[in-house]
């Protein structure tokens, strides 16, 4: 009985050790407690057209595009790592026309063992005309910010995170995989566009003027939909754990917004101005 004894405590030593190097190897790239932050910075101005087509490709960290009144793209990227060699191996790659800029960030390789990646983090600040056409922006992981864009098309994906678009009055396809969408305006103007946005997981915020004309059409398959403005309801349903409303606010204008959720819930605010 002793010698079967010992034998299981052999064994249940040798599996601990066996555990205990397999976590080490895993986490050996792991930050440790007081590594040291590393930055670099990367800047550049390119004159464009008031209606170029901006793309910005994008893994971590954040992307924060501003519409202004110059006919010039504006390029800040802060990159962030915690290892020097790591932080060399980033590339900004920018392909600038008159009626084109491409940016995409370049990450260094993902490493194919170990839990965490400390490849690092590139935060991106694009100042563009504002009536320019943003055809393509991703970002895996992060957040999004998008601010007074009045171009004919803004499109953006996020995989996790955070999107958020203030006063853009543009064609706008927001879709988020999963965390929070937020779409809001401090003020309305007459103007004809269609604002759609969706979300796999998580939840959804969209804030108006109370002077505000337009379409609304919310729907989502788990959750809740909840509006400040329904004085003119063309459906609202409810079936199972799923909600739809379609409601014209304020006689409806020429402008629709359409906001979708898979999981999730949808808030819709009448925000004074």
């Amino acid at each position: 009985m002793a010698a079967a004894i010992s034998v299981e405590n052999n064994f249940a030593a040798l599996a601990s050790r066996l555990i205990l190097s397999l976590l080490l190897f895993l986490c050996a790239g792991c930050q440790r407690a007081g590594d040291p932050l590393l930055e670099e910075t990367f800047d550049r101005v390119c004159a464009v057209e008031p209606d170029a087509e901006i793309a910005i490709r994008n893994r971590d960290g954040a992307v924060l595009v501003y519409g202004s009144n110059a006919s010039q793209v504006q390029i800040h990227v802060t990159l962030e790592a915690y290892r020097r060699d790591r932080l060399k191996q980033f590339a900004i790659n920018v392909s600038a026309q008159p009626g084109a800029v491409s940016i995409d960030t370049r990450f260094p390789p993902q490493p194919r063992w170990g839990l965490f990646d400390r490849s690092g983090a590139a935060y991106l600040t694009v100042i563009v005309p504002t009536t320019a056409k943003i055809s393509h922006l991703s970002l895996h992981r992060g957040e999004i910010v998008l601010e007074g864009l009045r171009g004919r098309q803004t499109r953006a994906q996020l995989g996790d995170g955070r999107i958020f678009a203030h006063n853009c009055f543009s064609n706008l396809s927001l879709r988020l995989r999963r965390g929070t969408l937020t779409l809001s305006y401090d003020w309305w103007e007459k103007e004809t566009f269609l604002a759609q946005a969706s979300i796999n997981q998580g939840n959804a915020w969209a804030f108006f003027p109370t002077d505000s004309a337009f379409r609304l059409i919310a729907r989502t398959a788990e959750g809740t939909v909840k509006s400040d403005f329904e004085n003119d309801p063309r459906e609202a349903r409810t079936g199972g754990s799923g909600m739809q409303i379609d409601t014209l606010v304020n006689g409806g204008g020429q402008t629709k917004i359409q906001v979708s959720a898979s999981r999730g819930n949808i808030t819709i605010v009448e925000a004074n101005p």
